[in-house]
C-alpha cells in the first residue's frame, strides 16, 4: 500500500471538492481544475478532507498518482505554483508585449510566444522570467517550452535555464601545438 496514497488531503476553507461522473473538480481563489479519477481508485470527500481508496490492497500505481494529483489542485487553487528562468548571454532579453511574451535569443528573428490560458507570464527584468498559474503540470509544460528554445549550451553556458540549475560545462578547444 502507498505510503503517499494513504494520507488524507486536507481541504483549507474557501476550497471546494467535488467529486461526480469520475471527476474530482476543486474550485478556489485562483481558478478551478478538474482531472479523471484513475481506474482502480476512488476518492470520497468528507469532514474537509479527500481520501483516496483503492480496491486492489496489495499494488495499484495510480492510488499515489491519484493523491498528489487531488493535492497539487488543492495548493495550485490556494497559492499556485510558479517557475523562475534566467536568460544568461550577450544581447539576450525578453519582453512583455501585453500577454505575449517576446524573446531575442541571439536568431536573426524575434520570438513570439503566447502562453496558454491559465498561465501568467511575468518579466521581472529582461533576463529573468516567472511563468505562474494554478496548474503544475501547465506551469512545468511552458516552462520548458520557453526553455527549449534555446537551452543553455555546455561552453559558454548562453541560453534559458532555471533559476539555480547547474549547467556542466566542457573545456573548449585546448590551445597550443598543432602540427
Amino acid at each position: 500500500m502507498s505510503r503517499i496514497g494513504k494520507l488524507p488531503v486536507a481541504i483549507p476553507s474557501g476550497v471546494t471538492v467535488q467529486v461526480k461522473d469520475d471527476r474530482v473538480a476543486v474550485n478556489g481563489p485562483k481558478g478551478a481544475l478538474s482531472v479523471h479519477v484513475l481506474s482502480g481508485v476512488s476518492v470520497v470527500v468528507e469532514n474537509n478532507e479527500a481520501r483516496v481508496l483503492t480496491e486492489q490492497i496489495t499494488r495499484n500505481p495510480a492510488f499515489g498518482t491519484m493523491r498528489a494529483l487531488i493535492n497539487n489542485m488543492v495548493i495550485g487553487v490556494t497559492t499556485g505554483f510558479k517557475k523562475v528562468l534566467e536568460i544568461q548571454g550577450t544581447g539576450y532579453r525578453a519582453q512583455a508585449d501585453g500577454k505575449k511574451l517576446v524573446l531575442q535569443l541571439g536568431f536573426s528573428h524575434s520570438i513570439t510566444f503566447l502562453p496558454p490560458e491559465g498561465i501568467d507570464i511575468k518579466v521581472d527584468s529582461p533576463t529573468r522570467l516567472t511563468v505562474s498559474g494554478a496548474d503544475k503540470a501547465s506551469v512545468g509544460q511552458v516552462a520548458a517550452n520557453i526553455r527549449a528554445f534555446r537551452p543553455p549550451e555546455p561552453y559558454k553556458g548562453k541560453g534559458i535555464r532555471y533559476e539555480g540549475e547547474y549547467v556542466r560545462r566542457k573545456a573548449g578547444k585546448a590551445a597550443g601545438a598543432s602540427s
